[in-house]
């Protein structure tokens, strides 16, 4: 499961970056739209990119029958998500911008390797909804996130926190087993990725006005960050609302 938002090493600001919000550079409102244009085209083919390759993937037979037969396998495509994850995150500032958005992609393909198995356990139809339902909730997270004027760093704070919290419930539950756990943490969970998602926007905004970074760079990085938040969300949505479309 792709959980890791990329918050690491934050420092004075998201995703490993030093920057001064006091140093603001004459952008117009033109220039900000076009920026979250970008970040939203990035994040969109990514997501495409995954959806693809998990249902392509789930349905050559043989290839996931291999994927989940070989557990080990599975676990170091997972280990290689999270190394791309935190490579890109902390070596944003020394990686050119055509290997950081090659590393995105790379990602993104991967991520959907990895989520072949939604197909395999829920309907077409669950996962539909689910998606919609998905797209709505964070679109709506993200307008507020880019036009409120209150800070939203405390918050963002706490919901680390508790992302940090839920991993660890995840982890214990791998070996209880147990449904009530699960649905508790997608419940906390939808509410902690909503929370990053107003979150990430406002720093992202932050993170542009502030002038202090390669364009195409702070484009890639928003949009991983803002990918992290959807698919994840999408996952927990998926956990609460797609049980009664599971396959039978």
């Amino acid at each position: 499961m792709p959980f890791g938002n990329n918050n690491f090493g934050m420092g004075t600001g998201p995703r490993g970056y030093d920057y001064d919000i006091t140093r603001g550079r004459a952008m117009t409102q033109e220039g900000l739209s076009d920026f979250f244009r970008g970040v939203f085209t990035w994040m969109t083919i990514g997501l495409m990119l995954t959806g693809f390759i998990s249902y392509f993937v789930a349905m050559d037979k043989p290839l996931v029958g291999y994927l989940y037969s070989h557990v080990m396998l599975f676990y170091v495509l997972m280990g290689i998500q999270l190394a791309a994850v935190l490579g890109l995150s902390f070596g944003i500032n020394r990686l050119p911008a055509d290997i950081s958005e090659a590393i995105f992609l790379f990602y993104s393909a991967l991520t959907g390797v990895t989520f072949s198995f939604i197909f395999l356990v829920y309907t077409n139809q669950s996962i539909e909804i689910v998606f919609f339902l998905t797209a709505a909730s964070f679109g709506l997270l993200a307008f507020l996130g880019y036009t409120t004027k209150r800070d939203l760093t405390e918050m963002g704070n706490f919901m680390m926190v508790g992302l940090f919290a839920i991993i660890i419930a995840m982890v214990v539950n791998f070996f209880l087993h147990s449904s009530t756990l699960m649905y508790v943490v997608s419940i906390l969970g939808v509410v902690i990725f909503l929370g990053l998602t107003a979150y990430d926007m406002q720093k992202l905004k932050q993170i542009y006005l502030s002038g202090s970074f390669d364009t195409r760079k702070e484009t890639v990085m928003g949009a991983l960050t803002l990918y992290l938040d959807f698919i994840n969300l999408f996952l927990m949505l998926l956990t609460l609302f797609g049980g009664g479309g599971r396959r039978r």
